[in-house]
């Protein structure tokens, strides 16, 4: 690989994935459509305490490296955003404050399906059969992005 496809020079640094085939135009716009939407709804979901917003804007960055380059750059670059893109593409962490809300919102949700649903039982069987894996891969990312040197 040649060194135009480091994501990072530093400590640690991951190799970007290959640059994926050229897209049709209609993909390419469809993508680019996407990564737009999932931006606006990270953003919400910043903002608002009841809504995702990492995961929006992961989705956004890995459509925008589809279909604009420039775009791609300006998120994985942002100021705001930009560090937990980064920590995700190079070292695969969720930050703490992230896991916790996951899974508080995760079991909110459940606690809030089993009170409202006490007639039928299997509904939330199945979300909890769906949630507690979800919950436990959530939890065992890395945290911390270490320092190495």
């Amino acid at each position: 690989m040649s060194i135009d496809n480091l994501t990072d020079s530093g400590p640690g640094a991951r190799i970007q994935d290959p640059v994926p085939p050229a897209l049709c135009k209609s993909m390419r716009l469809f993508m680019l459509a996407l990564g737009i939407l999932c931006t606006g709804l990270g953003i919400v979901g910043i903002i608002l305490p009841v809504m995702p917003g990492t995961v929006f804007l992961l989705i956004a960055a890995w459509a925008f490296s589809r279909s604009s380059e420039r775009l791609h750059l300006w998120l994985y670059h942002h100021p705001r955003f930009g560090r937990t893109i980064r920590n995700w593409h190079q070292y695969r962490a969720i930050p703490i404050k992230a896991k916790i809300m996951a899974v508080t919102m995760m079991a909110g949700s459940f606690i809030y399906i089993l009170v409202t649903l006490n007639q039928n039982w299997m509904l939330p069987v199945l979300i909890g059969a769906l949630l507690v894996p979800v919950a436990i891969w959530i939890v065992t990312r890395p945290s911390l992005v270490r320092a190495d040197g």
